[in-house]
């Protein structure tokens, strides 16, 4: 996810306990749908779908943050 601020993602984890709760929220969703879709973990194609919708809303909190953060630092 963002490889260009590959860079501003491991210094933000660091620095900014709000992104970080966004970030590994995120990863959790994904693995979660990845589990469901694999049938590893039960889910309806309703539920993958929400956890879909809700996994792309975190990843555009993620990007503000980020666009913000490149922004100030540059």
């Amino acid at each position: 996810m963002f490889p260009e601020y590959r860079e501003l993602i491991t210094r933000l984890k660091t620095e900014d306990a709000h992104f970080t709760r966004l970030f590994d929220k995120h990863n959790e969703l994904d693995q979660r749908i990845k589990n469901m879709e694999a049938r590893i973990e039960p889910g309806s194609p309703v539920e993958i779908e929400n956890l879909k919708k809700e996994k792309l809303h975190l990843k555009d909190q993620l990007y503000v943050i980020l666009k913000e953060a490149d922004a100030t630092s540059a």
